[in-house]
């Protein structure tokens, strides 16, 4: 049977649908554990007394830990499998968040934010290549984009608990239960997800092509039955064939399959790469890991700022669903293309609207019309940004590779981008002293640079299957 003939039999089954959705709760995990400390960054810094630069590598240090679990993601899940490492991550992001809720001191809180970030990087590299590798095509874009709905879900779970535990304590630095502040429990109560995650993925199936590359065809044949609903023999004995074919017989790759003629690497590892770094470098983490901070700095209250950061986040949620449903139907470079353009305007709309603050340091404000109007562009920024490319960069990054060296492209091109979210996260402190329209006129340089890069090296993989992606 031909490849094409196989193809059209697959079909979704629930189990792939409630498997995806398991192994994306680790972008839950990813979005929750990055964000929380948005509630918290004003009374750690007043609590430790730090200045703009250790504010912004507390906040930032998890970022580090991300970029080393995710290179080594990709190795763990090649030795050990899918499932094992998501269980791994779990046990990292569990006892950070109970380390992080108990810290006696600034060094002791970027030690454990450390250890958490390492579980983010390995969650964030393992839960789009395990999905990638169980869905039919036809609608593996929307399966993969679970994992940004997954994580937008985290965001807004964050902030809101945030919101809530320091509007019951009259402040995030005020004491709550057991005479710790409010702020530690916004890290502690995210060891309940962590441990229902690791719970879930107990019960996912191990990845076909990762069975097949450890020589067990017949447990592959098994799970490609059930997520893909394949019912002919012969069907299930081309798509083995398939993934045989394509590992090429190698399964464990290493950087030097990375290799190419382009600066030293394949050029699809370099828009990989790229792809990461615009994702970052269009500032969107600022959004989320300081928002309550910023609108608090140019004249709203602490409670408004918590309420303005949750609204922005529900708006994110709602978009991320909006990808979704498009993901499959109008690809995957016209919905970048479209998000590039639009968070080039709204971008540059917030520079604007803060080169109209008045005052400075406490007494900074945002005169009328002006702090409407960066309070739409913002959440209109969230908008091009949460239809495109939050979900469709790592949609892309979970199926643009060869199988022969998905992992480590994979972990590689993770990797740049923690470490451009670290660049950003912990500069834009600095940034905002110099000016918050400076920094946001840069963000809008990036993403008018994302959209030149788009529409001239990426490549749509709408319908694509995972064995038919070149170097």
């Amino acid at each position: 049977m031909s490849a094409i003939a196989e193809s059209e039999q697959q079909h979704v089954t629930a189990r792939v649908v409630l498997i995806s959705a398991a192994a994306a709760l680790g972008g839950f995990l990813f979005g929750f554990d990055t964000a929380v400390i948005n509630g918290a960054v004003d009374a750690i810094r007043g609590g430790f007394g730090l200045g703009a630069a250790q504010t912004g590598f507390a906040v930032s240090c998890a970022l580090l830990g991300s970029a080393l679990g995710a290179w080594y993601a990709g190795p763990l899940a090649d030795r050990f499998g899918r499932v094992r490492t998501m269980q791994v991550a779990a046990f990292l992001l569990a006892i950070s968040a109970l380390g992080s809720g108990l810290v006696f001191g600034v060094w002791d809180l970027v030690f454990w934010r450390v250890v958490g970030g390492i579980g983010v990087g390995v969650a964030s590299v393992i839960a789009p290549t395990y999905i990638a590798e169980v869905s039919p095509a036809a609608v593996r874009g929307r399966l993969g984009s679970l994992q940004q709905l997954a994580i937008v879900l985290g965001i807004f779970m964050a902030l809101l608990s945030d919101a809530w535990l320091a509007g019951i304590a009259g402040g995030a630095a005020a004491k709550l239960w057991f005479g710790l502040e409010a702020w530690r429990w916004m890290f502690l109560v995210a060891v309940v997800p962590a441990l229902v995650y690791g719970a879930l993925v107990l019960g996912v199936p191990e990845s076909p092509r990762h069975l097949v590359a450890r020589g067990r065809p017949r447990e592959a044949r098994d799970v490609l039955r059930q997520v893909l609903g394949l019912n002919s023999e012969a069907a299930l004995d081309q798509k083995v064939a398939d993934i045989q074919h394509s590992l090429r017989s190698e399964y464990r790759p290493t950087l030097k399959d990375l290799r190419g003629p382009r600066a030293g690497l394949l050029p699809v590892v370099w828009i990989g790469i790229a792809l990461s770094v615009f994702q970052q470098f269009v500032g969107i983490n600022v959004i989320f890991y300081y928002s309550s901070t910023l609108w608090h700095s140019v004249g709203f209250s602490e409670a408004d700022s918590f309420t303005i950061t949750v609204v922005t986040s529900v708006v994110n949620v709602l978009v991320t669903l909006v990808a979704i449903a498009l993901v499959d139907k109008i690809g995957r470079k016209p919905l970048l293309t479209i998000g590039s353009a639009g968070m080039a305007v709204t971008l540059a709309l917030m520079a604007w609207c803060f080169s109209q603050a008045t005052g400075s340091g406490a007494d900074l404000s945002l005169p009328e019309p002006w702090g409407m109007v960066a309070l739409v562009a913002a959440n209109a920024y969230v908008v091009f940004f949460g239809m495109s490319w939050g979900p469709m960069v790592w949609v892309l990054l979970g199926e643009m590779f060869p199988n022969r060296i998905r992992a480590i492209a994979l972990a590689v091109a993770a990797s740049a981008q923690w470490i451009a979210n670290f660049v950003i996260t912990s500069s834009f402190p600095s940034l905002a002293e110099i000016g918050l329209s400076f920094a946001y006129g840069l963000y809008a340089l990036f993403a008018l640079g994302s959209l030149v890069f788009v529409l001239t090296s990426v490549r749509e993989t709408k319908g694509m299957e995972l064995e038919e992606m070149r170097d």
